[in-house]
């Protein structure tokens, strides 16, 4: 008997990081993909593996990953949206499911990200901590954030806003930037990075260095040098997963949202 020809499926979510330990799967399980992985299971009788546009790390947050993952379902997306968000944590949701093209793949076929970094000059209210760096008595120079994003736009090597996986992987280091701005409104102040793709905790490394900017511990152009030399050095700083959301992934074909 020939097995039934299976369908692709293109899904969107958004999740709240901080009590999962990221995105991908692993032997301790709590992760997003797990979580989605075993609900798609209990829905379709079978165990389901999901592929993700991209990994998150343990705390930091999604409006807008993209997974895709091939099932044997006959009715509308629609049903399956209904019975996908049925039963996971209420820290993840599924916004969004549709068919997708045969080639269609989550990571591979996408053209670009955007992430944006959230602080809180000050004490933030607790309702927004877990979301945003809170930067409590210290004052950022917004301006001087400002300048020095500018040198994160074009295509070139960001390998110095890299880090090492550990895990034998790795990747192309030349992105290209097509955004890099900071907005203040008050006490919030985000950082946006739109760009073809990004380094192993490239956008935390590109943000907490921004904030050495802004703190007036680092001059724009001892940033620019810096990611001139193509060379990691301790000047760069680790902003804290919390305060990262993955906002979008954009494809071929795709209309730009704001």
């Amino acid at each position: 008997m020939t097995a039934p020809a299976l369908k692709k499926f293109k899904a969107v979510c958004a999740y709240d990081g901080t009590d999962f330990f990221g995105w991908q799967s692993q032997a301790g399980g709590n992760t997003v993909q797990d979580f989605i992985e075993a609900r798609l299971a209990a829905i379709l009788k079978t165990p389901t593996r999901i592929h993700g546009s991209g990994r998150t790390d343990s705390g930091v947050h999604s409006k807008g990953q993209v997974f895709h993952f091939e099932a044997d379902w006959e009715h509308p997306p629609a049903h399956l949206l209904r019975a996908l968000r049925c039963g996971l944590p209420a820290g993840i949701q599924v916004s969004r499911l549709s068919r997708a093209a045969p080639d269609f793949h989550a990571r591979f076929s996408a053209t670009g990200k955007r992430y944006c970094y959230r602080l809180f000059e000050g004490y933030a209210p607790p309702w927004e901590n877990r979301y945003c760096w809170s930067l409590g008595n210290r004052r950022l120079d917004t301006a001087a954030m400002a300048e020095a994003a500018r040198y994160f736009v074009g295509e070139q090597d960001f390998t110095a806003f890299g880090a090492n996986r550990r895990d034998g992987s790795a990747d192309n280091p030349v992105k290209d930037m097509r955004r890099a701005d900071v907005i203040r409104r008050g006490p919030r102040i985000t950082v946006t990075l739109e760009a073809s793709g990004f380094l192993y905790k490239m956008a935390r490394s590109m943000a907490g260095t921004l904030v050495e900017v802004g703190l007036g511990k680092m001059s724009p152009d001892e940033l620019a040098a810096i990611l001139a030399n193509r060379r990691r050095v301790e000047q760069v700083a680790t902003a804290p997963a919390k305060g990262l959301w993955m906002e979008r992934v954009y494809y071929t074909g795709e209309r730009k949202r704001k």
